[in-house]
C-alpha cells in the first residue's frame, strides 16, 4: 500500500484502543507506536543510497516486510516507549507487533507483492486483489473519524467497525479476484492479476509462449482485451543484465515479463503495470547503430 494508506491505518489502529483511562503521555506512546509500526517497514528505501548493484527492487518489501521480522518492530516500539515516555504497557507490544503485521500482509494483495517469508524463501508473494491506492480504505476510516467527532465521543467503537468493513471489503476483492484468476489459469501457462482503483476491477494479464494479453475483466460484466504483447523469447538476454543489473532484479521479481529486442533497444518490462503502450518497470539498454 502507499504510504498514506499505512498512516491511515495506523491511526485507525489508535483510534481503535480505549483510550478514556488513560494520561497524556500513554496516549502519545500508543499513538507514536500505532503509526510508527505502521510505517516501519517502507525504512527499506534507504537502501537506494548504497545500491550500486540494481538490486533495490529486491531490498524494498524485502526482509524489512517479512513476516518473521514484525516481532523485532514491535519490540523497538515497545522499548522507544519506555525510553521516552516512560510507558511499560505491554499493550504497547502487541498494538505495535499488529501494526507491523497489517503493513506487511496487505501488501501482499496489490501487484507488488512482498518478501513475506524471507530470509526462508526470496519469493514474491503477490495476489493482485487490491490497488496500491485503495480508496475504499480512505473513505472507511475517514468516516471512522467523522462520526466519532459528530458524536463526540471518545469510545473506539467507530474504528473498530472501520476495521471490521475493511476486512469485508479485503475479503469481497480477494473473492472476487480470486474467482476470476481460476477461469484464466486453465486457458494459459502464466496468469497475474492487478486490481484496478474502481472496486471489483481487474486487469488479467495473461502469458502464453511469446503471447502477453491483458484484458480488463470483473465477475459482471464480458471481459475486454486491452492489449496483446509480443515478447522476444528467444533473446539473450546476458549482455542486458550485466549492462543493466537492475534488469536482472527486474526478471527475478516479476511472476513474467515482456522481453524487447528490436533495432534500437534490448530490453524487459513488467506487463502488470502496463498502461497507455508502455510499463514504469522497463528496464533495457540502448543498441549500438552500425
Amino acid at each position: 500500500m502507499d504510504s498514506i494508506t499505512h498512516t491511515l491505518f495506523g491511526l485507525a489502529l489508535y483510534g481503535a484502543v480505549d483510550k478514556r483511562d488513560m494520561d497524556k503521555r500513554t496516549k502519545t506512546a500508543f499513538l507514536v507506536t500505532a503509526v510508527g509500526a505502521s510505517q516501519i517497514p517502507d525504512i527499506d528505501v534507504i537502501s537506494r543510497f548504497w545500491d550500486n548493484e540494481g538490486l533495490y527492487q529486491m531490498w524494498h518489501r524485502g526482509i524489512t516486510h517479512s513476516i518473521f521480522s514484525t516481532p523485532i518492530w514491535a519490540f523497538l516500539f515497545y522499548f522507544i516507549s519506555k525510553l521516552f515516555w516512560k510507558v511499560t504497557d505491554l499493550r504497547l507490544l502487541l498494538l505495535g507487533w499488529i501494526a507491523v503485521v497489517i503493513h506487511n500482509t496487505s501488501d501482499l494483495f496489490n501487484a507488488w507483492g512482498t518478501g513475506y517469508l524471507e530470509p526462508f524463501s526470496n519469493i514474491r508473494v503477490t495476489f493482485g486483489t487490491i490497488p496500491i491506492i485503495d480508496f475504499v480504505f480512505w473513505v472507511i476510516i475517514i468516516a471512522a473519524f467523522i462520526l466519532s467527532r459528530k458524536n463526540n465521543t471518545r469510545s473506539p467503537i467507530y474504528f473498530r467497525a472501520a476495521w471490521a468493513f475493511i476486512m469485508l471489503h479485503i475479503l469481497i476483492q480477494s473473492t472476487q479476484g480470486y474467482i476470476l484468476y481460476q477461469q484464466y489459469e486453465d486457458d494459459y501457462e502464466q496468469v497475474a492479476l492487478s486490481a484496478d482503483f474502481i472496486p471489483w476491477n481487474y486487469s488479467v494479464i495473461t502469458k502464453d509462449n511469446d503471447t502477453v494479453k491483458i484484458f480488463k475483466d470483473n465477475l459482471f460484466q464480458k471481459k475486454t482485451e486491452q492489449y496483446s504483447l509480443s515478447s522476444s523469447e528467444e533473446a539473450d538476454l546476458e549482455t542486458l543484465f550485466k549492462e543493466k543489473p537492475e534488469a536482472k532484479t527486474l526478471y527475478q521479481w516479476s511472476p513474467f515479463v515482456v522481453i524487447v529486442d528490436d533495432d534500437n533497444k534490448l530490453g524487459i518490462y513488467d506487463p502488470r503495470f502496463y498502461r497507455n503502450g508502455q510499463s514504469f518497470l522497463f528496464e533495457y539498454i540502448e543498441k549500438t547503430q552500425k
